[in-house]
């Protein structure tokens, strides 16, 4: 309450052109832009495979999240979110996705919604380490994380709409009980669904209004394109499309623009995600810790960054 919150610290120093966009669009649907992107699939099967050779399995889904951690050690401002008209920078590093169960009924379809914490320095081994044991623990068709136990609450429509009620408003004044916050998907960096997993194409996923969510990325079923070639002539590729949807009043647009040139970058050259950043940028003297959450520096601020 009052600007303090469990996931964020308010940010006071930030241009008053940004500040002020919550105030005219006060919900994330009305502030979603959205993007597609479309990476070199072929590139990035090589890659995949000269690791498996190397002993470490690899997958799609685990390089964009990296890349995208990756992104945020450089581009910090693309980790806030606003709640309640304030724009926070958040106090972790985390991505939600949602998974298939392993169901002993054939054809059955079970979900579970997981999230993972990130620190920014996490390479792609550490990224795909901390993915691969969240996964195991939670396919098993036993598995019940307080997530599913929260929503097993929720099946009667009474009790549904007065917890509902009650946690968007706890929400809303950042009083809502940390460890509801951490089991909860919608409190996330980064929202991601791999459609191609289903043979879907990407699509382009709008934001949730409760929460905290800023971004939502979704990988869809390779594409076959006509590109151009390294000698300007057409040639076949197969593509892997992405569809991101991003809350335009965290930063400036220029801000939105690096975040798609890093990633398309990394995408390019997925090698570089196996170091750790030279650095890793913060907001107003804000620093990752060992565990990869935020903690204020005991050191002179630093200057917030000049949006363009």
């Amino acid at each position: 309450m009052f600007g303090r919150r469990k996931d964020g610290r308010v940010l006071k120093q930030i241009d008053p052109m940004i500040a002020i966009t919550p105030y005219l669009m006060p919900m994330r649907c009305d502030a979603q832009v959205m993007l597609d992107l479309k990476a070199d699939y072929e590139k990035l099967a090589r890659y995949i495979t000269e690791k498996g050779a190397e002993g470490h399995k690899i997958t799609f889904t685990e390089l964009i999240i990296a890349a995208y951690v990756r992104v945020i050690a450089d581009l910090p401002e693309v980790n806030r979110f606003v709640a309640n008209k304030r724009i926070y920078a958040r106090t972790e590093l985390a991505v939600s996705f949602a998974l298939l169960k392993d169901t002993a009924e054939p054809g059955a379809i079970e979900e579970n919604t997981v999230k993972c914490f990130f620190n920014p320095r996490d390479t792609i081994f550490d990224v795909s380490d901390k993915v691969k044991a969240l996964i195991n623990e939670n396919r098993r068709e036993e598995a019940d994380n307080l997530t599913i136990k929260l929503t097993r609450l929720l099946l009667n429509p009474i009790l549904a709409n007065t917890i509902v009620t009650i946690a968007k408003f706890l929400d809303r004044y950042g009083i809502l009980p940390k460890f509801l916050m951490d089991a909860l998907p919608f409190h996330t960096s980064m929202f991601l669904t791999n459609m191609a997993s289903i043979g879907m194409p990407a699509v382009k996923h709008h934001i949730y209004n409760f929460g905290t969510t800023s971004q939502f990325i979704s990988i869809g079923a390779v594409e076959r394109s006509v590109v151009p070639g390294p000698d300007g002539k057409p040639q076949r590729k197969r593509m892997l499309p992405l569809g991101i949807v991003a809350d335009e009043r965290i930063c400036a647009g220029a801000v939105y623009a690096k975040m798609v040139a890093r990633f398309n970058e990394l995408m390019n050259n997925p090698a570089l995600l196996e170091v750790p950043p030279e650095s890793v940028q913060f907001e107003e003297g804000l620093e990752y810790d060992e565990k990869g959450l935020i903690k204020r520096r005991k050191t002179q601020k630093q200057q917030p960054s000049v949006s363009a």
